[in-house]
C-alpha cells in the first residue's frame, strides 16, 4: 500500500475510534492499540511531510464535542499527555527535556504517580462561585456540562477564601471501582448494557442530557 493510501486509511480508523471513545464512550480497541495507529500515522507523516493536512488527527488533540451540549471555548488549550511504553521512549523524553532546559547535564529529579483515567474537566470559578464546567473536547472547544458537574458532591459550588476574579481548576472526573461495579449492576438489573470500564462510565455519566 502506498504511503498516501495508508495515511488516509489510518486517519479514517483513528477518527472512527475517537468518536467511539470520546463521543459514544464505547471504545472498540485498547488505548495501546489506538496509540499504535497514531504512532504509525505520525511516522508516515514525518517521512512524507507533503502529505500532512490541517485536518489530520495528528494536528489536534483527540476528541470532539457531543451533540446536546453548548460548545465553549477554553481560555487556554487543554492539551493531552503523551505516552511512553518502553525505556527508549522514556530516555528520549529525558533528552528532549534536557535540551529544552538548555542542555542540562546533571540528574533531573522526576516524580511518578499512578494515572487516574477519567474525563478531563475544566472548572471555572468567578469570585469563588462555580460558573462553568467544560470537558476537554478537541482541546480548544469543549462541552458545557455545568449542570451535570453540579451533581458531584466532591466539587464545591463555592470556594472559601477564593481570590476575586476568574480561577480555573483542571483535573479528571473519575469513577471509583466500587461505584463502577454498583453502576454496572444497576444497568444489568435495568436491562441496559454494561460499561466497558470506569473511564467510559464516568464519561457517559457526565454526558447525560438529563442531570438527574
Amino acid at each position: 500500500m502506498d504511503p498516501a493510501t495508508r495515511i488516509e486509511e489510518l486517519r479514517r480508523q483513528i477518527r472512527h475510534h475517537e468518536d467511539r471513545y470520546y463521543i459514544d464512550s464505547t471504545p472498540e480497541i485498547s488505548d495501546a492499540e489506538f496509540d499504535e495507529l497514531m504512532h504509525e500515522l505520525q511516522r508516515l507523516e514525518r517521512d512524507h511531510p507533503d502529505l500532512v493536512t490541517l485536518d489530520s488527527p495528528t494536528q489536534r488533540v483527540g476528541g470532539r464535542t457531543a451533540e446536546g451540549f453548548a460548545s465553549v471555548r477554553h481560555a487556554e488549550p487543554m492539551l493531552s499527555l503523551d505516552n511512553a511504553y518502553n525505556d527508549a521512549e522514556l530516555r528520549a523524553f529525558d533528552e528532549r527535556l534536557r535540551r529544552g532546559l538548555g542542555d542540562v547535564e546533571d540528574a533531573i529529579p522526576y516524580v511518578a504517580e499512578l494515572k487516574i483515567d477519567g474525563l478531563g474537566i475544566a472548572l471555572q470559578y468567578r469570585n469563588g462561585r462555580l460558573v462553568r464546567a467544560a470537558t476537554r473536547g478537541d482541546g480548544t472547544t469543549g462541552e458545557d456540562v455545568t449542570a451535570n458537574v453540579r451533581t458531584i458532591k466532591d466539587i464545591p459550588n463555592t470556594l472559601k477564601g477564593a481570590p476575586q476574579g476568574t480561577l480555573e481548576i483542571r483535573g479528571e472526573i473519575y469513577l471509583p471501582r466500587k461505584e463502577f461495579e454498583r453502576t454496572n449492576k444497576e444497568r444489568e438489573d435495568a436491562g441496559e448494557p454494561r460499561f466497558a470500564n470506569p473511564r467510559n462510565a464516568a464519561s457517559g455519566a457526565i454526558r447525560q442530557i438529563d442531570p438527574e
